[in-house]
Protein backbone atom coordinates (compact mmCIF):
# COMPACT_ATOMS: atom_id res chain seq x y z
CA UNK A 1 0.00 0.00 0.00
CA UNK A 2 2.73 2.08 0.80
CA UNK A 3 4.72 1.95 -2.42
CA UNK A 4 1.11 2.66 -4.51
CA UNK A 5 0.95 5.61 -2.35
CA UNK A 6 4.57 6.67 -3.74
CA UNK A 7 3.64 6.00 -6.76
CA UNK A 8 0.82 8.61 -6.89
CA UNK A 9 2.59 11.03 -5.14
CA UNK A 10 5.22 10.70 -8.22
CA UNK A 11 2.16 10.57 -10.54
CA UNK A 12 0.86 13.94 -9.32
CA UNK A 13 4.24 15.76 -9.73
CA UNK A 14 4.44 14.57 -13.38
CA UNK A 15 2.92 17.88 -14.70
CA UNK A 16 5.69 19.73 -13.34
CA UNK A 17 8.73 17.65 -14.68
CA UNK A 18 8.80 19.51 -18.71
CA UNK A 19 8.70 22.55 -16.62
CA UNK A 20 11.98 21.89 -13.94
CA UNK A 21 13.83 19.83 -16.86
CA UNK A 22 13.22 23.38 -19.22
CA UNK A 23 14.11 25.49 -15.80
CA UNK A 24 16.74 23.29 -15.16
CA UNK A 25 17.82 23.17 -19.16
CA UNK A 26 18.63 27.26 -18.49
CA UNK A 27 22.27 26.52 -17.49
CA UNK A 28 22.18 22.66 -18.34
CA UNK A 29 21.10 22.29 -21.79
CA UNK A 30 21.19 18.54 -21.12
CA UNK A 31 18.18 18.51 -19.54
CA UNK A 32 16.46 19.46 -22.45
CA UNK A 33 17.74 16.29 -24.23
CA UNK A 34 16.81 12.76 -24.29
CA UNK A 35 13.16 13.92 -22.39
CA UNK A 36 11.70 10.64 -23.66
CA UNK A 37 14.10 8.31 -22.17
CA UNK A 38 12.86 9.87 -18.26
CA UNK A 39 9.28 8.11 -19.21
CA UNK A 40 10.74 4.71 -20.45
CA UNK A 41 10.77 5.82 -24.32
CA UNK A 42 14.25 5.05 -26.24
CA UNK A 43 15.88 4.72 -29.80
CA UNK A 44 16.19 1.24 -31.37
CA UNK A 45 19.39 -0.81 -30.74
CA UNK A 46 21.84 -1.37 -32.73
CA UNK A 47 21.88 -5.40 -33.39
CA UNK A 48 24.02 -6.78 -31.24
CA UNK A 49 23.74 -10.12 -29.04
CA UNK A 50 25.76 -9.42 -25.98
CA UNK A 51 23.90 -9.10 -23.03
CA UNK A 52 23.92 -5.94 -21.02
CA UNK A 53 25.04 -5.18 -17.61
CA UNK A 54 23.53 -2.22 -16.53
CA UNK A 55 25.17 0.01 -13.95
CA UNK A 56 23.06 3.15 -12.55
CA UNK A 57 24.85 6.19 -11.32
CA UNK A 58 22.68 8.72 -10.90
CA UNK A 59 25.66 11.68 -11.00
CA UNK A 60 28.79 12.79 -11.54
CA UNK A 61 30.19 11.19 -8.50
CA UNK A 62 29.02 7.62 -9.24
CA UNK A 63 29.84 7.62 -12.36
CA UNK A 64 33.78 8.18 -11.95
CA UNK A 65 33.70 5.27 -9.09
CA UNK A 66 31.42 3.40 -11.54
CA UNK A 67 34.75 3.31 -13.82
CA UNK A 68 37.12 0.22 -11.99
CA UNK A 69 34.30 -1.52 -10.83
CA UNK A 70 32.80 -1.41 -14.95
CA UNK A 71 36.40 -2.54 -16.04
CA UNK A 72 36.74 -5.33 -13.81
CA UNK A 73 33.05 -6.58 -14.71
CA UNK A 74 33.76 -6.81 -17.94
CA UNK A 75 36.89 -8.83 -17.01
CA UNK A 76 35.07 -11.35 -15.12
CA UNK A 77 32.17 -11.17 -17.76
CA UNK A 78 33.50 -11.32 -21.26
CA UNK A 79 30.52 -11.41 -24.31
CA UNK A 80 27.99 -8.76 -21.97
CA UNK A 81 28.11 -5.14 -23.07
CA UNK A 82 27.96 -2.20 -20.99
CA UNK A 83 24.67 -0.21 -20.09
CA UNK A 84 24.91 3.02 -18.08
CA UNK A 85 21.78 4.99 -16.96
CA UNK A 86 21.94 8.40 -15.10
CA UNK A 87 19.39 10.53 -13.85
CA UNK A 88 21.63 14.07 -13.84
CA UNK A 89 22.77 15.92 -17.13
CA UNK A 90 26.13 15.74 -15.62
CA UNK A 91 26.07 12.52 -14.75
CA UNK A 92 25.27 11.77 -18.70
CA UNK A 93 27.66 14.08 -19.98
CA UNK A 94 30.62 12.10 -17.70
CA UNK A 95 29.13 8.81 -18.81
CA UNK A 96 29.32 9.49 -22.32
CA UNK A 97 33.04 11.17 -21.76
CA UNK A 98 34.27 7.97 -19.58
CA UNK A 99 32.33 4.67 -21.20
CA UNK A 100 32.56 5.74 -24.78
CA UNK A 101 32.08 2.00 -26.06
CA UNK A 102 29.05 1.85 -23.69
CA UNK A 103 25.19 2.86 -24.08
CA UNK A 104 24.69 6.01 -22.22
CA UNK A 105 20.67 6.78 -21.09
CA UNK A 106 18.97 8.07 -18.89
CA UNK A 107 16.93 5.97 -15.89
CA UNK A 108 13.33 6.74 -15.87
CA UNK A 109 11.55 8.23 -13.19
CA UNK A 110 10.16 5.59 -10.50
CA UNK A 111 6.83 4.59 -11.98
CA UNK A 112 5.88 0.92 -12.46
CA UNK A 113 4.83 1.38 -16.27
CA UNK A 114 8.19 3.65 -17.46
CA UNK A 115 10.36 1.09 -15.88
CA UNK A 116 8.86 -2.41 -17.58
CA UNK A 117 9.61 -0.29 -20.77
CA UNK A 118 13.34 0.53 -19.73
CA UNK A 119 13.45 -3.25 -19.08
CA UNK A 120 12.17 -4.69 -21.78
CA UNK A 121 13.94 -2.45 -23.77
CA UNK A 122 17.28 -3.09 -22.98
CA UNK A 123 16.78 -6.96 -20.94
CA UNK A 124 20.11 -6.74 -18.70
CA UNK A 125 21.28 -9.88 -17.91
CA UNK A 126 21.78 -8.05 -14.12
CA UNK A 127 21.46 -4.65 -12.46
CA UNK A 128 23.72 -2.50 -10.24
CA UNK A 129 22.52 0.99 -8.31
CA UNK A 130 25.69 3.00 -7.46
CA UNK A 131 26.20 3.89 -3.47
CA UNK A 132 22.47 5.06 -2.27
CA UNK A 133 20.08 4.82 -5.47
CA UNK A 134 17.48 3.11 -4.21
CA UNK A 135 14.46 2.74 -6.26
CA UNK A 136 11.09 1.02 -5.08
CA UNK A 137 9.21 0.34 -8.27
CA UNK A 138 12.40 -0.20 -10.45
CA UNK A 139 13.55 -3.12 -7.93
CA UNK A 140 10.17 -4.35 -7.39
CA UNK A 141 9.78 -4.30 -11.67
CA UNK A 142 13.47 -6.27 -11.46
CA UNK A 143 12.14 -8.56 -9.15
CA UNK A 144 9.00 -9.29 -11.41
CA UNK A 145 11.12 -9.59 -14.44
CA UNK A 146 13.63 -12.21 -12.51
CA UNK A 147 16.89 -9.86 -13.03
CA UNK A 148 18.74 -9.77 -10.14
CA UNK A 149 19.80 -6.05 -9.22
CA UNK A 150 22.67 -5.26 -6.70
CA UNK A 151 23.57 -1.90 -4.63
CA UNK A 152 27.54 -1.30 -5.03
CA UNK A 153 29.52 0.30 -2.84
CA UNK A 154 26.40 0.99 -0.62
CA UNK A 155 26.61 4.12 1.61
CA UNK A 156 23.70 5.01 4.27
CA UNK A 157 24.78 7.33 6.80
CA UNK A 158 22.78 7.63 10.56
CA UNK A 159 20.88 10.38 9.05
CA UNK A 160 19.33 8.94 5.78
CA UNK A 161 18.55 5.81 8.04
CA UNK A 162 16.61 7.68 9.81
CA UNK A 163 14.38 8.92 7.21
CA UNK A 164 14.25 4.94 5.64
CA UNK A 165 12.78 4.39 8.92
CA UNK A 166 9.92 6.71 8.79
CA UNK A 167 8.93 4.49 5.82
CA UNK A 168 9.57 1.12 7.12
CA UNK A 169 7.65 -1.31 4.83
CA UNK A 170 8.62 0.78 1.67
CA UNK A 171 12.51 0.49 2.52
CA UNK A 172 12.12 -3.15 3.86
CA UNK A 173 10.37 -4.42 0.52
CA UNK A 174 13.01 -2.55 -1.55
CA UNK A 175 16.02 -3.72 0.57
CA UNK A 176 14.63 -7.16 1.15
CA UNK A 177 14.28 -7.62 -3.22
CA UNK A 178 17.95 -7.19 -3.52
CA UNK A 179 20.08 -9.96 -4.08
CA UNK A 180 23.21 -8.24 -3.52
CA UNK A 181 24.30 -5.39 -1.49
CA UNK A 182 28.16 -4.56 -1.21
CA UNK A 183 28.91 -1.91 1.43
CA UNK A 184 31.53 0.36 2.33
CA UNK A 185 32.12 0.64 5.94
CA UNK A 186 30.77 -2.54 8.78
CA UNK A 187 28.57 0.41 9.92
CA UNK A 188 26.67 1.06 6.71
CA UNK A 189 26.19 -2.69 6.35
CA UNK A 190 24.43 -3.00 10.09
CA UNK A 191 21.93 0.15 9.35
CA UNK A 192 21.44 -1.37 5.81
CA UNK A 193 20.69 -4.93 7.22
CA UNK A 194 18.33 -3.17 9.70
CA UNK A 195 15.85 -1.88 7.08
CA UNK A 196 15.79 -5.34 5.25
CA UNK A 197 18.72 -5.83 3.04
CA UNK A 198 20.02 -9.72 3.44
CA UNK A 199 23.49 -10.50 1.88
CA UNK A 200 25.64 -7.94 2.61
CA UNK A 201 28.66 -8.08 2.01
CA UNK A 202 31.93 -4.98 3.32
CA UNK A 203 34.28 -4.81 0.16
CA UNK A 204 35.06 -1.39 1.05
CA UNK A 205 35.10 1.46 -0.56
CA UNK A 206 35.38 1.76 -4.93
CA UNK A 207 36.59 5.26 -4.82
CA UNK A 208 39.69 4.18 -3.78
CA UNK A 209 40.10 2.48 -7.25
CA UNK A 210 39.41 5.84 -9.17
CA UNK A 211 41.86 6.16 -11.71
CA UNK A 212 43.51 9.55 -12.48
CA UNK A 213 41.78 10.58 -15.49
CA UNK A 214 43.34 10.73 -19.26
CA UNK A 215 44.94 14.21 -19.11
CA UNK A 216 44.49 15.31 -15.83
CA UNK A 217 48.26 15.49 -15.16
CA UNK A 218 48.78 18.06 -18.31
CA UNK A 219 46.12 20.42 -17.14
CA UNK A 220 47.29 20.74 -13.85
CA UNK A 221 50.79 21.52 -15.38
CA UNK A 222 48.81 24.19 -17.49
CA UNK A 223 46.55 25.54 -14.00
CA UNK A 224 49.93 26.08 -12.31
CA UNK A 225 51.39 27.62 -14.89
CA UNK A 226 48.45 29.98 -15.17
CA UNK A 227 48.72 30.49 -11.49
CA UNK A 228 52.22 31.70 -11.03
CA UNK A 229 54.35 30.81 -8.30
CA UNK A 230 52.07 31.48 -5.06
CA UNK A 231 50.56 28.98 -2.12
CA UNK A 232 47.40 27.73 -3.61
CA UNK A 233 44.28 27.25 -1.72
CA UNK A 234 41.47 25.09 -3.50
CA UNK A 235 38.08 25.10 -2.36
CA UNK A 236 36.87 21.60 -3.50
CA UNK A 237 33.09 21.01 -4.21
CA UNK A 238 31.61 24.11 -2.09
CA UNK A 239 27.81 24.24 -1.57
CA UNK A 240 25.52 26.83 -1.02
CA UNK A 241 25.86 29.23 1.96
CA UNK A 242 29.73 28.19 1.66
CA UNK A 243 31.49 30.64 -0.39
CA UNK A 244 30.05 33.41 1.40
CA UNK A 245 30.95 32.00 4.75
CA UNK A 246 34.60 31.49 3.68
CA UNK A 247 34.49 35.03 1.91
CA UNK A 248 33.08 36.86 4.97
CA UNK A 249 35.85 34.96 6.93
CA UNK A 250 38.72 36.04 4.51
CA UNK A 251 37.35 40.21 4.95
CA UNK A 252 38.12 39.53 8.59
CA UNK A 253 40.89 36.66 9.46
CA UNK A 254 43.48 37.27 5.57
CA UNK A 255 45.34 34.40 4.25
CA UNK A 256 49.06 35.20 3.38
CA UNK A 257 49.01 38.13 1.05
CA UNK A 258 50.69 35.63 -2.22
CA UNK A 259 48.06 32.74 -1.14
CA UNK A 260 45.49 32.30 -4.22
CA UNK A 261 42.16 30.86 -3.42
CA UNK A 262 41.03 28.74 -6.04
CA UNK A 263 36.85 28.22 -5.50
CA UNK A 264 35.33 25.16 -7.13
CA UNK A 265 31.21 24.99 -6.74
CA UNK A 266 30.22 21.38 -6.41
CA UNK A 267 26.96 22.46 -8.93
CA UNK A 268 27.40 23.94 -12.45
CA UNK A 269 24.53 25.80 -12.31
CA UNK A 270 25.81 27.78 -8.84
CA UNK A 271 28.69 29.13 -10.90
CA UNK A 272 27.42 32.28 -11.93
CA UNK A 273 25.71 33.09 -8.30
CA UNK A 274 29.14 32.19 -6.59
CA UNK A 275 30.60 34.86 -9.68
CA UNK A 276 28.43 37.14 -7.91
CA UNK A 277 29.10 36.80 -3.91
CA UNK A 278 32.88 36.94 -5.29
CA UNK A 279 31.95 40.30 -6.99
CA UNK A 280 29.79 41.87 -4.70
CA UNK A 281 32.55 41.88 -2.07
CA UNK A 282 34.77 43.97 -4.63
CA UNK A 283 37.06 41.24 -5.24
CA UNK A 284 39.22 40.80 -8.32
CA UNK A 285 38.83 37.07 -9.66
CA UNK A 286 39.42 35.42 -13.06
CA UNK A 287 37.42 32.59 -14.06
CA UNK A 288 38.77 29.27 -14.93
CA UNK A 289 36.44 29.83 -18.34
CA UNK A 290 38.97 32.54 -19.60
CA UNK A 291 42.08 30.47 -20.06
CA UNK A 292 44.14 33.21 -18.92
CA UNK A 293 46.86 33.75 -16.89
CA UNK A 294 45.78 35.08 -12.82
CA UNK A 295 47.40 38.65 -12.55
CA UNK A 296 49.93 38.85 -8.94
CA UNK A 297 47.18 41.27 -7.52
CA UNK A 298 43.72 38.51 -8.20
CA UNK A 299 43.52 36.90 -5.01
CA UNK A 300 40.52 34.25 -6.16
CA UNK A 301 39.77 31.61 -9.02
CA UNK A 302 36.09 30.72 -10.09
CA UNK A 303 36.58 26.90 -11.22
CA UNK A 304 33.70 27.71 -13.70
CA UNK A 305 34.11 24.00 -15.13
CA UNK A 306 33.22 20.65 -15.37
CA UNK A 307 35.45 17.21 -14.80
CA UNK A 308 38.64 18.82 -14.01
CA UNK A 309 38.73 18.01 -10.06
CA UNK A 310 41.49 15.77 -10.21
CA UNK A 311 43.50 18.72 -12.26
CA UNK A 312 42.45 21.13 -9.44
CA UNK A 313 43.85 19.10 -6.56
CA UNK A 314 47.56 18.25 -8.33
CA UNK A 315 47.89 22.12 -8.98
CA UNK A 316 47.05 22.77 -5.09
CA UNK A 317 49.08 22.92 -2.30
CA UNK A 318 46.44 22.54 0.33
CA UNK A 319 41.99 21.89 -0.26
CA UNK A 320 39.46 22.04 1.55
CA UNK A 321 36.20 19.81 1.41
CA UNK A 322 33.28 21.84 0.61
CA UNK A 323 29.85 20.37 1.57
CA UNK A 324 31.12 20.36 5.38
CA UNK A 325 30.83 23.82 7.12
CA UNK A 326 27.25 23.74 6.36
CA UNK A 327 25.40 20.62 7.56
CA UNK A 328 24.90 18.72 4.33
CA UNK A 329 27.45 15.58 5.70
CA UNK A 330 30.31 16.50 3.09
CA UNK A 331 31.84 15.70 -0.04
CA UNK A 332 34.70 12.46 -0.93
CA UNK A 333 38.26 13.29 0.62
CA UNK A 334 38.81 10.56 -1.67
CA UNK A 335 40.26 12.11 -4.58
CA UNK A 336 42.51 14.48 -2.73
CA UNK A 337 44.41 12.47 -0.91
CA UNK A 338 45.01 10.03 -3.43
CA UNK A 339 46.25 13.34 -5.25
CA UNK A 340 49.10 13.70 -2.38
CA UNK A 341 47.17 16.60 -1.67
CA UNK A 342 46.61 18.11 2.11
CA UNK A 343 43.12 17.91 3.26
CA UNK A 344 40.88 20.27 5.80
CA UNK A 345 37.30 19.68 6.16
CA UNK A 346 34.80 21.15 8.24
CA UNK A 347 32.47 19.79 10.83
CA UNK A 348 29.71 18.21 8.71
CA UNK A 349 31.18 15.00 6.99
CA UNK A 350 28.52 12.00 8.27
CA UNK A 351 28.49 11.04 4.71
CA UNK A 352 31.88 10.27 4.59
CA UNK A 353 32.40 9.45 8.12
CA UNK A 354 34.48 6.55 7.90
CA UNK A 355 37.24 7.69 5.47
CA UNK A 356 37.25 10.86 7.41
CA UNK A 357 37.87 9.38 10.39
CA UNK A 358 39.94 7.16 8.67
CA UNK A 359 42.27 9.84 6.56
CA UNK A 360 42.54 12.03 10.01
CA UNK A 361 44.06 9.21 11.93
CA UNK A 362 46.72 8.75 8.89
CA UNK A 363 47.65 12.50 9.17
CA UNK A 364 46.45 13.19 6.31
CA UNK A 365 43.54 15.16 6.83
CA UNK A 366 42.58 17.86 10.06
CA UNK A 367 38.84 18.66 10.61
CA UNK A 368 38.03 21.95 11.52
CA UNK A 369 35.43 23.69 13.54
CA UNK A 370 34.46 26.45 11.17
CA UNK A 371 35.34 28.85 8.30
CA UNK A 372 37.30 31.06 10.78
CA UNK A 373 39.24 27.77 12.09
CA UNK A 374 39.59 26.65 8.19
CA UNK A 375 41.14 30.07 7.70
CA UNK A 376 43.69 29.88 10.44
CA UNK A 377 44.57 26.65 9.97
CA UNK A 378 44.90 26.64 5.81
CA UNK A 379 47.38 30.00 6.58
CA UNK A 380 49.24 28.03 9.13
CA UNK A 381 49.93 25.09 6.64
CA UNK A 382 50.33 27.38 3.71
CA UNK A 383 53.70 28.77 5.55
CA UNK A 384 54.88 25.44 6.81
CA UNK A 385 55.91 23.24 3.61
CA UNK A 386 57.35 20.51 5.91
CA UNK A 387 54.00 19.71 7.02
CA UNK A 388 52.73 20.04 3.98
CA UNK A 389 54.62 17.22 2.69
CA UNK A 390 54.12 15.18 5.76
CA UNK A 391 50.41 15.48 5.07
CA UNK A 392 50.69 14.82 1.36
CA UNK A 393 52.50 11.92 1.79
CA UNK A 394 49.99 10.40 4.30
CA UNK A 395 47.50 10.58 2.07
CA UNK A 396 48.98 8.89 -0.66
CA UNK A 397 50.24 5.75 1.74
CA UNK A 398 46.27 6.08 3.24
CA UNK A 399 44.83 5.57 -0.49
CA UNK A 400 47.15 3.18 -0.78
CA UNK A 401 46.62 1.01 1.67
CA UNK A 402 42.76 1.04 1.07
CA UNK A 403 42.67 -0.03 -2.70
CA UNK A 404 41.25 -3.42 -4.05
CA UNK A 405 37.67 -2.82 -3.30
CA UNK A 406 36.37 -2.88 -7.28
CA UNK A 407 37.92 -6.04 -7.57
CA UNK A 408 36.24 -7.71 -4.52
CA UNK A 409 32.61 -6.33 -5.64
CA UNK A 410 32.85 -6.80 -8.83
CA UNK A 411 33.68 -10.77 -7.66
CA UNK A 412 30.76 -11.02 -6.03
CA UNK A 413 28.71 -9.00 -8.63
CA UNK A 414 29.61 -11.08 -11.56
CA UNK A 415 28.82 -14.39 -9.44
CA UNK A 416 25.60 -12.66 -8.84
CA UNK A 417 25.28 -12.10 -12.69
CA UNK A 418 26.09 -15.69 -13.49
CA UNK A 419 23.51 -17.58 -11.36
Amino acid sequence: MLRRLYTALIMLALPLVPLRLWWRGRREPGYRAHIGERFGFYPPLPPDPRPFIWIHAVSLGETRAAQPLAAALLRRLPGHQLLITHMTATGRAAGEALFPEATVAFLPYDLPWSMRRFLGHYRPRAGILMETEVWPNLIAECQRAHIPIALANARLSARSARRYARVASLAREAFGALSLVTAQTAADAERLAVLGAGAVQVTGNIKFDMPMPAGAAALASTFRQRYGRRPILLLASTREGEEALILDTLDRHRLPASVLVVVVPRHPQRFEAVAQLISARGRAFVRRSANVDVPPEVGIVLGDSLGEMASYYSACDLAFIGGSLVPLGGQNLIEACAAGVPVLIGPSCFNFSQAVADAVAAGAAQQVDDARSMIARAADLLEDPAQLDRMGRAGSAFTALHRGAAERTAALLADCASR
